[in-house]
């Protein structure tokens, strides 16, 4: 039998963050057990050729916590990075989130902040309740901006439209009346200076963190004694499945090494109209390496197979959570913590938030 007082499922930045805290703040032994074959969970990244790839595509760190800023910092530098995407549609690029120069590019107008308003105005729809994410788009820019740019997107994301969805899910995508083409505006943007990955490493340096990769931890808890389980991977999985399967989104990824300096104009283009995949992303315009005659791009499937990505947010599934929800209530020596855990969307900085004030409320 070995002895931990804490035990972390996951070696994401949720487990990551809490072991860091746990090992430092309180100085404690901390066993991290996690299923892949390395830490960092889906902001892992690699060298190939010389080129930095993100394995579970593209992860843009920008927030607007300065706490989490001022957390991560410690472990990383960071590059500038500011954050554009475009999106093929009828044959152009255009600048997405919607702003002015979008409708511009897009239709050969001429708008200004004031002509724009007029021009939504004239063709966004009168939804009384916003219920799904197709009413979000409906009511914010009208049917031919949500044929041209979301329907066919949110469908190869989420297989099934978007009027099935929570609001949640597009409303996360900023509409701007003017010209910012920035996809966040966050006041902290950037990249790790050497990738995620050692940004990772640096957080569990302390030798008082324990690492078991290529592990289900269901395998070997029985062996260990522990007075606090902090879990942060699937919670159907924790609970064997007692209410049946939760739906998660999942993303398979295809890349590639091209000979050639550049791809494409910005680290990721989007292709919400081809029939296959959802955008290609190109690593150097992300992290700023200068590799002459190589660059690294990267297609991404969307689907039901692969990597549990983002919980499902449709009624049915919400409501099944919300039996798993009653069931972490009940416990009293495990923490739950992430995005698979608690079947919520979380951007990488919230997760880290999230995994800060369990530390401060719950174990510290």
């Amino acid at each position: 039998m070995s002895d931990y007082k804490y035990v972390i499922v996951g070696a994401g930045l949720s487990g990551l963050t809490i072991a860091e805290r746990i090992a430092n703040e309180l100085d404690e032994e901390v066993l991290i057990i996690e299923k892949r074959d390395h830490i960092g969970g889906n902001v892992y990244d690699f060298y190939k050729d010389g080129l930095l790839i993100q394995k579970y595509g593209p992860h843009i760190y920008h927030t607007k916590e300065k706490k989490v800023h001022d957390y991560l910092s410690q472990f990383t530098e960071w590059t500038d990075y500011v954050h554009r995407v475009l999106s093929c549609v009828d044959g152009k690029l255009v600048p997405m989130p919607i702003c002015i120069d979008t409708l511009n590019q897009l239709y050969g107008l001429d708008l200004d902040e004031n002509s724009m308003r007029e021009w939504i105005d004239e063709h966004k729809e009168d939804i009384d309740e916003v219920k799904s994410s197709e009413d979000v788009v409906l009511k914010n820019a009208g049917r031919d901006i949500y044929n041209k740019l979301f329907k066919n997107y949110t469908e190869k994301q989420w297989g099934t439209s978007a009027a099935n969805l929570s609001p949640s899910v597009i409303s996360r995508i900023p509409f701007r009346f003017n010209h910012d083409t920035r996809y966040f505006d966050d006041p902290y943007q950037g990249m790790p200076k050497e990738g995620f990955t050692k940004m990772c490493e640096n957080m569990i340096k302390s030798d008082k963190i324990h690492v078991g990769l290529k592990a289900d931890y269901k395998d070997y808890i029985h062996r260990i004694n522990y007075e606090k389980l902090i879990y942060t991977g699937p919670i159907d999985y924790f609970y064997d499945y007692k209410y049946g399967e939760l739906l998660y989104r999942c993303l398979n990824f295809v890349y590639e090494i091209l000979d050639e300096d550049s791809y494409q104009e910005v680290g990721v283009v989007n292709y919400p109209n081809h029939p296959y995949f959802t955008r290609i992303t190109e690593f150097k315009k992300l992290t700023g390496q200068e590799v002459k005659g190589k660059t690294a791009i990267m297609k991404e499937y969307p689907g039901f197979n692969g990597e549990k990505c983002y919980p499902y947010p449709t009624q049915e599934y919400l409501d099944k959570f919300k039996l798993y929800e009653a069931e972490m209530e009940k416990e009293e020596n495990v923490i739950f913590a992430g995005r698979l855990a608690k079947y919520k969307y979380y951007n990488m900085d919230l997760v880290v938030k999230d995994a800060l004030e369990i530390f401060e409320n719950e174990i510290k």
